[in-house]
This record gives structure tokens, C-alpha cells and sequence, in this order.
């Protein structure tokens, strides 16, 4: 199954720790390269967090970032009530000395810097939530990666086809190239007033036929063309292979290029390296 380097993905969740959302976003890229943003509690979590991009993805940029977001409990509220007392009996004294002023109430208490704080959560407890949902994520991730490949592989597919029907057509037109040949050297002999034996002539025509002959090329590509269906058919990455097949493609595609000596065999080369090029570029986005 081939997968595309491009995609995009967001889940949230609600947990014990608050709510957390991963966005994950992946482009193509010559390997795979991890950029992580996370909030400053998780850093000690990245290697592992970014082990697991490794774990799920082979090649492409990666882009992804958590964030806490609001609506959920980061942790319990904790009272420091030795501190309470000592702020109460400080105002009492002070209200005493003042002729009477207002004590504090409970809630002026609680607003005094260090009565009242928001525990931490459980590093544990928010390593595990966000990496349960960083797995979740990834699997819609490599859903909308696999739904892309899936296209790229079908536009493969169909110029392969193309270039493949090229390749036999153009093998079906050997015999006519060679009487073309024949036909050429023996009005150029014409022209010339000359005469020449037909066995010479004969010997001049396997020359040229020799040496526009393209049949090893199109062997070539035509088992190079059996090797991209394999290929795509994999379950493994296949991008990287496939480019360096595409290369092999394009040197037997100029090689036929430089043989022809016809216009209709040039421009068929010409619409071959057009349909290579447009799979080259397919493959560029896949993993």
C-alpha cells in the first residue's frame, strides 16, 4: 500500500490532566525529519514522544504540536492552611492595633499568594494522555496518507500504462523502419547516378538498422515497467526505490531518443519522457 509524505491531522481529548490536542502535519522530504512543539511540563517526554513519530512514519517533514487547552482540571486545588492561620492571626493583630479594622474573609484568605495553589498533575499520568492520544492521532494521520497514496499510486498507474503501450507500438514498427531504411539508401543512390550491387546494399541497410536498433531499450523499459507494478504493489515504503527506478526509466528513454532516426520515432521519445517526468514528479510525494 503506498503511502503519501503529505497530510494532515487533529485530535483532541479530554483527560484527568486537562484537555489536550495533537496537530500533526507531514510534508515530503527527502528523509524523516521530527519537529516538535510541546508545552514546557512534556519536554522531558520528547525523545519518546519523537521515537514514536519514528515508530509510525519512514520519510517526510514532520510537524507536530500539543497543546493544553482550557475546560478540564490540571490538577487538585491545595490549601496551605498552616499559612491561612498565620494570615488570619497577623490581621487579627493588626485589626486590633488599627482600633477595630475589618478582618479578612475566607476568600480574602485564599486570595494571599501561596493559601491556595493548583497542584500539579501527575508527570506520569499527562507523559501517558498525551502520548495515547500522539498514537491516535498518527492513525489518522497515516488514514489520510494512505486515502492520498491511493491517488498518487492510480496517476502512476495510468501514465505506466501509457509509456507501456508506447514501448509496444514502437516495437511493432521495427520491420517498417528497416524497409524505411532500405528505401531512404536506395533513392540517395538514385540521386547519385550511381549503381551499387545489391548485396553491398543490402550489408549498408543492416548498418543502419544496427545501429537505430532500440530493441534493448524498449526490453528495458518494458521490464523496468514490471518492476513499478511490483514495486507499488509492496506494503513497505516504496518512494525512494521508485525515484531511483525513474531515473533508470529516463536513461533508456534518452538513449531510444538518441537511436531514433525518424521524426515519428522522436516524438514518440519526446511523449515518453513527458509521462516519466509526470510519474517522477507523482513519486516525489510518496514515502
Amino acid at each position: 500500500m503506498t503511502l503519501s509524505m503529505t497530510g494532515f491531522a487533529r485530535r483532541e481529548s479530554r483527560t484527568e490532566v486537562g484537555a489536550l490536542a495533537w496537530e500533526v502535519r507531514t510534508v515530503n522530504h527527502r528523509y524523516l525529519e521530527v519537529a516538535l512543539r510541546l508545552p514546557d511540563e512534556l519536554r522531558a517526554a520528547e525523545s519518546e514522544l519523537r521515537e514514536l513519530v519514528g515508530q509510525r512514519l519512514a520519510r517526510g517533514k514532520v510537524d507536530a504540536t500539543l497543546r493544553r487547552e482550557g475546560g478540564g482540571r490540571a490538577g487538585s486545588l491545595v490549601v496551605d492552611e498552616e499559612l491561612a492561620r498565620e494570615v488570619a492571626a497577623a490581621a487579627r493583630r493588626i485589626a486590633t492595633v488599627a482600633g477595630g479594622a475589618e478582618t479578612p474573609s475566607a476568600f480574602d484568605l485564599l486570595r494571599w499568594p501561596g493559601v491556595a495553589s493548583v497542584a500539579a498533575p501527575d508527570p506520569a499520568s499527562l507523559v501517558g494522555a498525551a502520548r495515547e492520544l500522539l498514537v491516535a492521532t498518527l492513525d489518522e494521520l497515516l488514514a489520510n496518507r494512505r486515502r492520498e497514496g491511493a491517488k498518487l499510486a492510480a496517476a502512476i498507474d495510468e501514465r505506466a500504462r501509457a509509456l507501456r503501450s508506447l514501448v509496444a507500438a514502437q516495437r511493432c514498427r521495427a520491420p517498417e523502419l528497416a524497409a524505411a531504411f532500405r528505401a531512404r539508401l536506395g533513392a540517395r543512390v538514385a540521386e547519385l547516378g550511381a549503381s551499387l550491387d545489391p548485396q553491398r546494399l543490402e550489408q549498408e541497410v543492416v548498418l543502419l538498422a544496427a545501429k537505430g536498433d532500440v530493441a534493448e531499450e524498449l526490453d528495458r523499459l518494458d521490464a523496468h515497467l514490471d518492476e513499478l507494478a511490483q514495486t507499488l504493489a509492496r506494503s513497505e515504503p516504496v518512494g525512494r526505490k521508485l525515484d531511483f527506478l525513474l531515473q533508470e526509466f529516463n536513461r533508456e528513454a534518452n538513449t531510444f531518443g538518441s537511436k531514433a532516426q525518424d521524426p515519428a520515432s522522436t516524438k514518440v521519445a519526446v511523449e515518453m519522457k513527458v509521462l516519466i517526468e509526470q510519474m517522477r514528479e507523482q513519486v516525489q510525494n510518496l514515502e
